[in-house]
């Protein structure tokens, strides 16, 4: 008897947790619902993850001009223009006290009108060519950049604190040409603008070479065709 109901048991229908057709519904949709809510989560927490932190100012405008920033630029000066050029105290602050103020590398110091009567009796001329190009410890502009006329200030600076009467060097008369007058450049847009760029980057009369600045070729001339497209 109770074999025969075992084997009932066995050869009867099995049911399932799936009973309804509205079940079978619900069993399907849950299994397509159930992994796409999982990748949302993930993606949620990724992105909270690389999200900067509170205060961070990782996209503040601030940080991305930081961030996309040119190298370098150029910065014309007008060798005529008394307000662009740095006074020789200011150029002595910035570039010769470091060996002048302590008297170090065989460096006369500054005041010391024992350490510079030698050198002041040779003249400013001398004075002036030393520093250009630099002499014994001392590289070229003492490691400056700065155009001759502000290390002409600098020399006379620190010579006349030595004992020394040399008068301030004075900056050449204006003959830059203005931008935009039509008049004063059209004798020097035959040159070209290679022949231009050519005297910007060597210096010609009263501009230093590259007008001061420490830009590339390139540079220079993208400033000529400016100021040349300026005065057509």
């Amino acid at each position: 008897m109770s074999d025969a109901h075992s084997k009932h048991d066995e050869d009867g229908p099995h049911e399932g947790p799936i009973k309804t057709p509205k079940q079978l519904v619900l069993a399907v949709v849950f299994s397509f619902l159930v992994p796409i809510i999982g990748i949302v989560l993930l993606v949620t927490f990724v992105s909270q993850a690389n999200r900067p932190a509170a205060g961070s100012d990782g996209l503040a405008a601030e940080a991305v001009a930081r961030r996309i920033q040119p190298v370098g630029q150029v910065v014309v000066r007008d060798a005529s223009d008394p307000s662009a050029l740095k006074t020789g105290e200011q150029v002595y602050t910035a570039q010769c006290a470091a060996c002048h103020a302590a008297g170090v590398a065989g460096a006369p110091k500054f005041g010391d009108e024992g350490a510079w009567a030698a050198r002041i009796k040779t003249g400013y001329e001398a004075l002036l060519t030393s520093a250009l190009k630099g002499k014994g410890a001392m590289g070229p502009q003492g490691g400056g950049d700065h155009s001759d006329l502000e290390i002409g200030r600098a020399v006379v600076f620190m010579a006349n604190k030595a004992g020394a009467g040399f008068p301030e060097p004075k900056a050449p008369a204006a003959a830059a040409p203005k931008l935009g007058d039509k008049a004063a450049w059209a004798p020097r847009l035959a040159a070209g603008i290679d022949g231009l760029t050519a005297s910007a980057i060597k210096g010609k009369g009263a501009m230093p070479p590259r007008g001061g600045s420490a830009g590339t070729d390139a540079d220079i001339k993208a400033v000529v065709t400016y100021m040349v497209g300026q005065a057509k």
